[in-house]
């Protein structure tokens, strides 16, 4: 059995406060885009992970696909799978690739197994994995806000646009980017500002991490202006970087010959 566990986007990402037990209340949209991984399993004598296209580091254990095995397994009775993970996502871009392995591991062993999961009982289990992890097992547009685990339905009224996202070889710590952040509490919901037309987000719909890792990675920033030049009606850095997504009118096909960066693109 095979599943393609896609990328997502953040539109707008708010840090609202730092809590008591370390980490930070936000509010952002996440939102599903057609940059897949491919994963599949077959029976096998043991549990293993083969790993193909962008080398991953560490060891086969840590990987949130085999966390989530290991996590299932706990409470059911599962039989051994040998697992295979073509990873196309970039790490460490803010897309999601690794919690989206994660997540429709979990989903891909209710199906495999039929243990008859509902998608609520299935997020319970990924957010276990990681903050982000429930939206890929609802998969749709969502409104999240806590450490962005509380998730509920929201419209994005993108229509026909096109996104290009763009992958630097630069590498934001998450950690890091945390710990420069100023967190605020916006004036106007992102939820509010989310429901004007996507040309009126430019000067509206922020994420907060962009001050502080464009201070330190000016070249992103300029990756971003450079979306606007080429006729993004939004541009943004996503979750915590580095990568940076445009949204462009349906009939735009921007060239971007970009050396260092990976490049994909709506069709």
């Amino acid at each position: 059995m095979i599943t393609f566990p896609n990328a997502k986007i953040n539109l707008g990402l708010n840090i609202v406060e730092k809590r008591p037990d370390g980490y930070h209340n936000l509010e952002t949209i996440f939102y599903p885009v057609g940059w897949k991984d491919a994963l599949e399993v077959v029976p096998a004598d043991a549990v293993s992970l083969t790993l193909s296209g962008i080398p991953i580091a560490g060891e086969a254990e840590k990987n949130l696909v085999m966390k989530a095995y290991r996590l299932l397994k706990e409470d059911y009775e599962l039989d051994n799978l040998a697992f295979y993970l073509q990873k196309n996502i970039p790490f460490g871009a803010g897309l999601g690739g690794g919690s989206a392995d994660g997540a429709f591991m979990l989903s891909l062993l209710n199906r495999y197994f039929n243990l008859q999961l509902t998608e609520e009982e299935l997020a319970v289990y990924a957010v276990r994995l990681g903050a982000d992890c429930p939206f890929f097992i609802y998969n749709r547009p969502v409104f999240a806000t806590g450490i962005g685990d509380v998730i509920e339905p929201i419209e994005v009224g993108l229509g026909d646009n096109r996104i290009v996202i763009i992958k630097p070889d630069v590498a934001v710590p998450t950690a890091e980017a945390y710990s420069r952040v100023v967190p605020r509490r916006p004036a106007i919901s992102l939820k509010t500002l989310i429901a004007s037309p996507v040309e009126e987000w430019r000067d509206n719909v922020v994420n907060d991490f962009e001050a502080s890792v464009f201070a330190c990675h000016p070249e992103l920033a300029e990756l971003k202006e450079l979306l606007y030049k080429k006729g993004a009606l939004y541009a943004s850095m996503s979750g915590s970087g580095s990568a940076l997504y445009g949204i462009f009118p349906s009939d735009s096909c921007p060239r971007l010959d970009l050396s260092n960066c990976l490049v994909w693109s709506q069709a």
